[in-house]
């Protein structure tokens, strides 16, 4: 496999007039085509930051972060979607108007991207309600609608921060085994940032372990589970027990 996206030896630092907050030191890690990686860490640790790092929209203050082999740039940074901790759906608009908004920011909407999106919707349950309001659909619903928005645009690495964390916990179960199933279905590279242990190893190929601030990888950790496994279905094997209590304790070293 091809690395898509390569984070070599990359440091951060917040500067204010304050003082200065290092975030993160030295993060090194690849993120092979096709591959699902999830981020834990303590809170606070610079996940999120990490995330802006990746897109583009903060830059190394020293190391390099490449897409395909070439520094993150404005020339391959639409390849990359970022799906936020909200939805931000606009409640004037349909739920399909509110699908086609990157398209039409982006000046790429044409009758065939009308056709898929009308695809997408039928294919994840949103086609009935189409021509509804945002505030007619359950959380898990406009979460369904958001990723849609977002895979119309064809990304070719897609960026999750905290993307459930709005929802209650029966729905956020649900909801989480919907987006990772599909994602995997696209085949698309993703990367998730997320405070739910339980969540990154049940989504995640890999579980990138941060250590506190200024954050620096501690451990990455491979998982290995039936392919035909959804999210859900992982929870329930020895096997995520095992990850679970091998990556608690080391965020939580002093708690053994």
């Amino acid at each position: 496999m091809k690395p898509l996206i390569t984070c070599h030896h990359v440091h951060y630092t917040y500067h204010t007039l304050q003082g200065e907050t290092p975030a993160l030191c030295d993060i090194h890690f690849q993120v092979n085509e096709g591959e699902f990686i999830s981020i834990v860490g303590p809170s606070g640790c610079g996940k999120s930051t990490l995330l802006s790092l990746l897109c583009g929209l903060l830059t190394p203050e020293s190391g390099t972060i490449h897409f395909k082999g070439e520094p993150v740039s404005d020339k391959n940074r639409c390849r990359i979607g970022y799906m936020l901790q909200h939805d931000h759906l606009f409640e004037w608009r349909s739920v399909k108007k509110n699908i086609l908004l990157g398209l039409e920011i982006q000046k790429k909407l044409s009758e065939e991207s009308r056709l898929e999106a009308e695809h997408f919707l039928k294919l994840y349950g949103l086609y009935p309600f189409r021509d509804a309001k945002p505030s007619q659909l359950s959380g898990g619903m406009r979460q369904r609608a958001a990723l849609i928005r977002t895979l119309l645009l064809h990304p070719e690495l897609l960026l999750l921060d905290e993307p459930f964390s709005a929802l209650d916990y029966q729905t956020r179960l649900k909801v989480c085994d919907d987006i990772g199933s599909i994602i995997r279905k696209t085949g698309k590279t993703a990367i998730l940032v997320t405070h739910d242990l339980s969540e990154a190893i049940s989504l995640g190929d890999k579980v990138i372990v941060l250590t506190s601030l200024p954050a620096s990888v501690q451990n990455v950790v491979t998982t290995d589970f039936p392919k035909e496994l959804s999210p859900l279905g992982r929870r329930n094997t020895d096997a995520f027990k095992d990850y679970f209590n091998q990556i608690w304790k080391e965020l939580n070293p002093y708690e053994q």
